[in-house]
């Protein structure tokens, strides 16, 4: 018969009792998942839209994270990643914007002078005389140029051509001004259709020509892109929808060139926020520059939200504020919002109505401000979970 020696008896009851112990006491609680806050509000998001996919992308410094939530395109069990392209609609005004800062930086626009100054004759009538408006009322939505996106996307007959800028430019004027330049603030895509022009006037080289020189190239911007001679996007892209329970695939439906230097942009969300920290860091136009972009319009009419040269404030929960813009498309709403200290966010969903239905309704053509993701956006960017 075997026997025990007591520091072994000692030792087996030890571990008898904290087996019984690990029956009958409460389990140790579970680690709480990484960045529930912005799950949850990215879920919100989703779910208040019907839309099929949501995700956001976070950058903090130089680390990068993100969520996900449903799938990017409708039957599969696909993520919406950082990776990702969306179109990202009026996002495209922020890189406009940005473009041109940089030409004044180089003494190339005066922000002060005259549309007529460098697009001599193309505003002139219907109510319109460019030698009133200002640079600086297009770039801040005081000009009282009339909204074409109005018009254009809501008439199938514009998705069945390309267009110039010069074109689609044409579309807003052919109707009358909103106000007298600088007498209010009326959000119109039009004034940055004009922006891209003068870029192009005054660098001799087309608008997307500039920003992959000035922005793509530099800053490393590999799913970045503004799309000519098709509708389709390259893979790896999120499937954008138009509908609520039913639902159309209207990715490939909405002819781009129609967005130009406006809305034509497509990225994703390491791209943007990199975009967005970028600038809001002083690395794509000059801190003195930086701080004039960010300067809110003030005068007659003045917006509830804030807004600089194509480009939003947004007050943040956790103190502070950012700096963005919204991005509405057919099948597409995005936001990318930075801070001053090297935070950026990006927030997307696939869904969104341009007819007044579900997503984002009449949004389309008063979508400079934060939009209906911009609780999502901020509560990504305070998230530090």
């Amino acid at each position: 018969m075997s026997t025990t020696s007591k520091p072994t008896r000692l030792a087996v009851a030890l571990a008898t009792a904290a087996a019984v112990a690990g029956l009958t006491a409460p389990a140790a609680l579970a680690d709480p998942p990484k960045h529930a806050a912005t799950q949850a509000a990215i879920d919100t998001q989703r779910s208040a839209r019907a839309a099929i996919g949501a995700g956001a992308t976070v950058r903090d410094g130089d680390t990068m994270w993100s969520v996900t939530s449903g799938t990017r395109m409708l039957g599969q069990a696909l993520p919406v990643g950082p990776e990702h392209r969306v179109r990202a609609g009026s996002l495209t005004k922020t890189f406009t914007a940005a473009m041109m800062l940089q030409l004044a930086e180089e003494d190339l626009v005066d922000l002060n002078a005259s549309v007529e100054t460098y697009l001599p004759g193309v505003v002139q009538g219907n109510g319109y005389d460019g030698r009133n408006i200002t640079v600086r009322q297009l770039l801040n939505h005081t000009s009282g140029i009339f909204d074409y996106v109005d018009v254009a996307l809501r008439n199938p007959q514009f998705q069945l051509r390309q267009f110039t800028l010069a074109q689609v430019a044409a579309l807003g004027l052919a109707n009358p001004p909103y106000f007298a330049p600088g007498q209010g603030w009326r959000y119109s895509g039009t004034n940055f259709i004009l922006a891209g022009m003068i870029i192009e006037a005054v660098t001799k080289r087309g608008w997307i020509e500039e920003l992959t020189a000035r922005i793509i190239t530099p800053l490393g911007l590999s799913t970045t892109m503004v799309p000519v001679g098709t509708k389709a996007l390259p893979p790896g892209h999120v499937r954008g929808y138009l509908g609520r329970v039913v639902y159309l695939d209207v990715t490939q439906m909405f002819e781009p060139s129609i967005g130009g230097s406006s809305g034509g942009i497509v990225t994703s969300g390491q791209d943007a926020t990199k975009f967005l920290q970028a600038l809001l860091t002083g690395k794509v136009v000059p801190p003195a520059r930086l701080a004039e972009m960010l300067t809110p319009y003030t005068g007659p009419g003045a917006p509830e939200i804030a807004y600089g040269l194509g480009i939003s404030r947004y007050p943040l929960p956790c103190g502070g504020e950012a700096w963005g813009h919204n991005g509405l498309w057919p099948g597409y709403e995005s936001n990318a919002v930075a801070t001053a200290d090297g935070r950026a966010a990006f927030t997307t969903v696939n869904v969104l109505d341009p007819f007044g239905g579900g997503s984002g309704g009449s949004a389309l053509a008063n979508g400079g401000g934060p939009g209906l993701l911009a609780n999502a956006t901020v509560t990504a960017l305070c998230d530090k979970s």
